[in-house]
């Protein structure tokens, strides 16, 4: 087994030794390490070089409104994943967002994260539609999405300046 500083390695890996957990402030550093991956940048909006207090800033203002959960796997963060509801009259809307860690992606950690904040939006926050953003480069991304029931609403051009150039990317959502 590594030793708890040593970064996560896949060999061994199995889905079904990761937990799925509340996010909580000590998770911090650790999530700081996973978001600042090359990948994890390049498939959201983070820009590099996110701080520790960014991040503690990020999940000491989450609301009760806001699900935040955190895959786990022999005591390392492989990733965070969250819902965050609207207000007013969008109230039965949230906007979905994940990142997993760059060695861990396509192993079942993005399943997992849906299946979990999925049935929490369904049975326990009876939200009704799940909107996300997706680069139309994220062709993994794109086809989990639609494995789990959201469509493509539309294209935004030049949504986002990434890697120097500027990046499309689609709305996605799932209505019930």
């Amino acid at each position: 087994m590594p030793h708890k500083d040593e970064p996560p390695s896949p060999s061994g890996f199995t889905i079904q030794d990761v937990t799925i957990r509340g996010i909580t402030p000590q998770d911090a550093s650790a999530l700081t390490d996973v978001l600042n991956m090359p990948g994890v940048r390049h498939g959201t909006l983070r820009q590099p070089f996110q701080s520790v207090t960014q991040t503690r800033n990020f999940i000491e203002a989450l609301t009760p409104a806001d699900i935040v959960i955190v895959a786990e796997w022999r005591g390392q963060l492989l990733g965070n994943a969250g819902l965050h509801a609207q207000r007013g009259r969008r109230r039965h809307a949230a906007s979905l967002g994940l990142g997993i860690h760059d060695d861990f992606t396509g192993k079942g950690i993005g399943s997992l994260f849906l299946k979990t904040l999925l049935d929490a939006a369904d049975n326990w926050h009876d939200l009704k539609r799940i909107e996300l953003n997706v680069f139309t480069d994220n062709a993994s991304a794109i086809h989990l999405y639609e494995k789990f029931g959201f469509e493509k609403e539309g294209t935004m051009r030049n949504y986002a300046f990434r890697d120097g150039v500027y990046a499309d990317c689609y709305l996605m959502a799932r209505l019930r």
